[in-house]
């Protein structure tokens, strides 16, 4: 929440941004801050004892500014005369960080003229923003919410950031403030759907609901467009590239001949390419094939800050190789799978974790679940369900084979289930960390992939 006058006045002052994650390590800071040679460190006092002596590590770092309770006397002390720097529409704006699941976190800059693209793509799709509409953050705006934030600024509207989710306080919020726009994971809008009182309030002003940052259920979808009414929105892209698909209420959930709106990631952009490509070969696969998700857009990354290796490993002729593996049907939709590495190979068939999510969490006493890859003497490997219930003994591990032969058929099914508790675990950025949850079941195996 604090991070916010950073979004303007970083632009106007033609700085370079550079946002830190919470959930993030100090090891991560110290990597984040060192390799984009960041001169200037501002934290809020609550990050800077965890922080320490950390000058004494970077040799670029020059100050480190701790918004405490002087801070704004601080501001006020400044000079009112606006030094209005010049700003090129191709210099650097910001540089974010991937959640470095593999590896340390990559750089990825965007220049004022991309994420003013980004921008306007993402709000493509929208209902127009009128001045004095509200826009709802109860995400970070260093991750997705955050490209919610300088379109409602730019139209007029107001940005109000709530510094943590507590459903509570959220929904009360929602409806207090009269919130017209805001973006939620899966998750959050699972929880906000939910709530005993949500069917009874009023929402009105509600013009657009976001649901992205992960997959997210039928379930989910259809609980909120009933509670919420006809506003929910869905895309597709990645820190390396978005947006590239984008589908609101009427479409999302309306009946094509020959596609699945509700279980797809919408249709292209007008301002993006999108191609499936064969995973090894790079070529382009026919339509309705699996593969590769690749992408050409306004929005997207020239390359990993000063990671040449990274870069030519992602991108291709201009485009961006997701790592994303989908398909596209006769209708122009887009159907995400899952992770390019998280594909587990059983008897020389490809399954895809999410598939099997999406069908699990359809169980009424599933709360969420995780599907990783296992070591498999006969069939190399087999899917294993982590699935999150309330009290252990509530699911039977039949109850939840049977459901993935019926949404998916037999050879997709999980050969393992294991119900627990405990949350799953999960990245920096919020996403079930399924290496973590895998690895226990490879130890003592020299490769995570196993073989037939």
């Amino acid at each position: 929440m604090e991070a916010s006058d950073f979004f303007a006045g970083t632009a106007c002052a033609n700085l370079v941004r550079v946002p830190l994650f919470p959930r993030d390590s100090r090891q991560s800071w110290v990597h984040m801050l060192g390799h984009t040679q960041c001169r200037a460190l501002v934290t809020s006092e609550k990050f800077a004892e965890a922080l320490g002596p950390i000058q004494d590590e970077l040799d670029d770092l020059e100050h480190v500014i701790v918004r405490g309770h002087d801070y704004e006397d601080w501001l006020t002390g400044q000079s009112d005369i606006d030094p209005d720097p010049p700003v090129d529409p191709d210099d650097y704006y910001v540089i974010r960080h991937t959640g470095g699941t593999t590896g340390r976190a990559k750089g990825v800059a965007y220049t004022h003229r991309r994420w003013l693209a980004a921008g306007r793509d993402w709000f493509y799709n929208f209902p127009p923003v009128e001045l004095g509409d509200r826009c709802l953050h109860v995400g970070p705006i260093s991750h997705g919410s955050g490209y919610l934030f300088t379109p409602i600024w730019l139209s007029g509207g107001s940005n109000v950031l709530l510094d943590r989710f507590e459903l509570e306080e959220t929904i009360e919020v929602m409806e207090r403030d009269r919130i017209a726009y805001m973006f939620t994971v899966p998750t959050m809008a699972s929880a906000l759907a939910h709530h005993p009182t949500a069917r009874n309030r009023d929402w009105s002003a509600l013009k657009m609901f976001q649901i992205g940052g992960a997959p997210v259920s039928d379930e989910t979808a259809l609980l909120c467009r009933e509670v919420f009414g006809p506003v929910l929105y869905q895309g597709f892209g990645q820190t390396e590239a978005l947006p590239v698909t984008m589908m609101g209420p009427n479409e999302w959930f309306s009946a094509v001949p020959g596609s699945n709106p509700l279980r797809s990631a919408g249709r292209p952009l007008p301002f993006a390419d999108l191609a499936i490509l064969d995973p090894d070969e790079g070529t382009p696969v026919p339509v309705g094939e699996e593969g590769e998700i690749a992408i050409c857009c306004d929005g997207q990354m020239d390359g990993f800050w000063q990671d040449p290796e990274a870069t030519a490993a992602r991108m291709r002729d201009g485009w961006v190789i997701t790592g994303d593996i989908g398909r596209l049907d006769d209708n122009g939709y887009l159907y995400v799978l899952d992770r390019k590495d998280d594909m587990i190979i059983s008897g020389g068939f490809n399954i895809w974790p999410a598939e099997l999510e999406n069908a699990i969490v359809y169980h009424p006493k599933v709360i969420e679940v995780a599907v990783v890859g296992i070591p498999n003497d006969r069939w190399g490997e087999r899917p294993l369900a982590v699935c999150v219930v309330e009290e252990e003994g509530q699911v039977a591990e039949d109850e939840v084979i049977a459901l993935c032969v019926e949404r998916l058929g037999s050879y997709k099914k999980p050969a393992q289930v294991v119900f627990q508790t405990d949350p799953l675990p999960r990245s920096a950025v919020g996403k079930p960390a399924r290496k973590v949850i895998r690895e226990p079941y490879w130890a003592g195996v020299d490769r995570r992939v196993a073989g037939a």
